[in-house]
């Protein structure tokens, strides 16, 4: 499991900086190209937009891994301790039973819920119909050299939608399994503000 962890973590945090990297890079080079040569990338914008969408995907399961998502556990805390670990349990549980219905909401017939789709069908559904996106295109020698088509298809810029919420899930299960074991408390980080405060509380003072 600790193999897995690495490897993933790995992966968010290499996937995280490069996307970071290619929007800052992009969006340079178009102020650049703009403002000084009056010309510019016409699929930049939409490349930047789908760049952050894969940014916020992948940040929420990376966040989910260092703590970063921001909670309130005002109330819970004055629980009994063992009503609080129930409860923090739950609440890992009920992020990993949100990316198990957006990635596919089928099973949820096997409660008499009749619901159909999700990512992973959304996203094959786009692989089928092959639509490209509205300004995003492949550099004509890419075109030339793989004979693909002018557009890039949409279902590449939508793989994010599985993807991401199976890495959502995989940090909820993996909390929720350290929340049980007594290695973590929660999946939140809600004493952020309160460790800040008492960090700085003497600074004021001079």
């Amino acid at each position: 499991m600790q193999r897995v962890d690495n490897w993933v973590t790995r992966f968010e945090e290499s996937v995280l900086a490069l996307l970071l990297a290619a929007m800052t890079i992009v969006s340079f080079t178009q102020v650049v190209a703009r403002y000084g040569f009056n010309t510019g990338w016409t699929g930049a914008l939409e490349f930047t937009r789908i760049l952050f969408a894969w940014l916020i995907l992948f940040g929420m399961s990376y966040g989910v891994k260092i703590g970063a998502h921001l909670g309130v556990d005002a109330f819970i805390r004055l629980l009994p301790k063992k009503v609080f670990r129930v409860i923090a349990v739950f609440g890992a549980a009920c992020g990993l039973l949100y990316a198990a219905i957006l990635l596919s909401a089928d099973w949820l017939s096997i409660f008499g819920i009749d619901t159909r789709g999700g990512a992973i069908d959304y996203w094959s559904r786009m692989y089928k119909i092959g639509i490209g996106l509205d300004d995003l295109r492949y550099p004509e020698f890419i075109q030339e050299t793989f004979g693909t088509k002018e557009r890039v298809q949409r279902w590449i810029a939508y793989l994010i939608l599985p993807l991401g919420l199976t890495l959502f899930g995989f940090r909820c299960l993996q909390a929720m399994i350290a929340i049980i074991q007594g290695k973590q408390e929660t999946m939140i980080a809600a004493h952020e503000a309160e460790e800040l405060v008492a960090e700085h509380k003497d600074e004021l003072k001079d």
